[in-house]
């Protein structure tokens, strides 16, 4: 009996320890919906297969969750909030960004309890800020560490009769290495291992301090994989306890004094971020930059896009912008043009950057300038560089199909690119001159929006990408910080406290974004060709087809 007693005692410990002290809590559960996805825009989306059909998705932004929490931590109405992130969608710094709206949650006095049933690095990462964290008995989870695997074809495109011309300023450049070595370069190598250094420490160090233990403590768990089961979790004090669903949700029940959870008040993040209201007439814009940049079709388009911006200048309730960047970067006339337009924004409101999961070549080249830049530890930064590739196609239609490719035109170059034979030793000096003098301009950019010499960003650029964590502390951004904290601040510099946020490019109906995805670039051959490709492969077939772009880094 007396066991029994002190296993009773141990099971609402954690119940006590996060009580009010005048008894049990009042109000609303706010949860997250099970199956939740948190993405930059929220709305929805579709899939299509073959054998599924039609598959249509909805998504929460992530701009309103961070609202919503923010909003919940003075609602007299909400109680807690309770999340299952192993149930949920969203990348890694998309996490980060929850993680920190949680923290704050948190310090308004409100307890957030987590329950998961397989943990993952990023889940668990997100997991680890409540006050109490639950996992289901009978189940495990992974708690191994970031990595990053590359492909690398040179082999196979030797084998096919397929030569790549690779040309690049910049020794980090690496998104078209894959295609000119069998092996992984040794820049290449201390790139990946830096950056995901660099994302993984920062998870450690939060982790370690939400639970308590020595962050020493934590990469030793890791590295021996020491996490199998759900005991391996609770003895390692990584969870606060082991509850079926039943247990579950008797102790949530619990804490607001009732034997049943259907008798609690209870509000999903869905419904809740569904009563965000703004005051005031001045606004605030959020200019969505998602996606690769192009000249035209889907994605980040150069000229469209560029309009939009133009627009948001011309709107005098517009009083201040925050541009939100999420992209790898793309094609070098389309991001100038976006650029120029961001220039001249600043000379009549207030540019703040704000990056997700990658602000990389073209992506930090439009953002460069920007008052200010808010970036995640996790955020891929920089990649200050350019290459171009051309794919010689000829002698694998020789080899492969038996087909002989030949050439008519009017001068000595007019075949350029054609794919038909490689570039001679003029043309590739061309070709250089013209990457290098595209870098150059990368360079002055960045050294005139971030108050830098050309010699101090040339030392970080050379087309490296960077953690945010690490982009601090070379210049690169300003300070962390999620996407809420650069609206305020771009308020607070145009002088104004009542205002809506109000979010550009206006999203596309669901009907609108099937049928720009049915037309979008069908005109362009690479497109087609880089739709059958593998994630990341980027195959460039004719010249001049310049691109400043990221290395395609997974996270996970």
């Amino acid at each position: 009996m007396k066991h029994l007693n002190l296993l009773l005692a141990a099971a609402f410990l954690s119940v006590s320890t996060i009580l009010p002290a005048q008894g049990y809590l009042k109000g609303k559960i706010l949860y997250f919906d099970n199956g939740i996805s948190i993405t930059e825009r929220g709305g929805s989306s579709f899939d299509f297969s073959l054998l599924g059909g039609l598959d249509t998705k909805s998504s929460v932004s992530l701009l309103s969750v961070e609202r919503a929490l923010e909003k919940a931590a003075e609602d007299p109405e909400i109680a807690m909030v309770f999340f299952r992130p192993d149930k949920m969608s969203a990348s890694l710094s998309t996490c980060e960004e929850i993680r920190e709206s949680l923290a704050r949650f948190r310090q308004k006095g409100k307890p957030v309890v987590c329950y998961g049933v397989s943990f993952s690095n990023a889940s668990y990462y997100l997991g680890s800020v409540a006050d109490r964290v639950f996992m289901h008995p009978g189940s495990s989870g992974t708690l191994n560490g970031l990595s990053s695997n590359l492909l690398y074809y040179k082999d196979l495109l030797d084998t096919l009769g397929v030569e790549v011309q690779l040309i690049r300023h910049g020794s980090y450049k690496s998104a078209g290495e894959p295609y000119i070595r069998s092996e992984i370069s040794p820049e290449n190598r201390e790139q990946y291992e830096v950056l995901l250094s660099s994302i993984w420490n920062p998870v450690v160090g939060s982790i370690a301090a939400s639970r308590g233990l020595e962050e020493e403590n934590v990469r030793q768990i890791v590295d021996g994989l020491e996490l199998n089961g759900s005991q391996d979790w609770l003895d390692h004090g990584l969870v606060d306890g082991l509850k079926y669903r039943d247990e579950m949700q008797a102790y949530l029940s619990h804490l607001f004094g009732e034997s049943e959870l259907s008798v609690v008040k209870k509000v999903s993040m869905s419904d809740y971020v569904k009563k965000l209201k703004d005051n005031g007439s001045d606004k605030v814009a959020v200019i969505y930059a998602e996606g690769e940049i192009v000249r035209s079709g889907s994605g980040i388009a150069g000229e469209k896009f560029s309009s939009e911006i133009a627009r948001v200048r011309a709107d005098s309730s517009v009083k201040a912008v925050v541009l939100r960047v999420n992209s790898p970067g793309g094609e070098v006339v389309a991001a100038d043009m976006i650029r120029r337009e961001i220039e001249l924004l600043r000379k009549h409101k207030p540019v703040i950057a704000s990056y997700g999961d990658y602000a990389a070549s073209g992506g930090y080249l439009i953002s460069a300038g920007a008052d200010r830049i808010f970036v995640d530890n996790s955020t891929l930064t920089g990649s200050i560089g350019v290459f171009g590739q051309s794919i010689v196609y000829g002698g694998a239609l020789k080899k492969l199909l038996h087909i002989n490719a030949y050439s008519v035109g009017t001068n000595a170059h007019s075949d350029l690119g054609s794919g038909f034979r490689p570039m001679d030793e003029k043309e590739v000096e061309w070709y250089q001159k013209s990457i290098d003098n595209i870098y150059d301009t990368f360079v002055g950019v960045v050294g005139e929006g971030r108050g830098m010499s050309r010699e101090s960003v040339d030392s970080i650029a050379q087309g490296r990408v960077w953690a945010g964590k690490d982009a601090l502390g070379i210049g690169l951004a300003d300070e962390t910080g999620i996407l809420m904290d650069a609206v305020r601040y771009a308020a607070s510099k145009a002088g104004i406290t009542k205002y809506r946020i109000v979010a550009y490019p206006a999203k596309k109906s669901f009907l609108e974004d099937l049928r720009s995805r049915k037309t979008s670039d069908k005109s362009d051959p690479i497109v087609r060709v880089r739709e059958v490709l593998p994630p990341g492969f980027t195959m460039v077939a004719r010249l001049p087809y310049i691109r400043i772009e990221g290395t395609g880094t997974r996270k996970q």
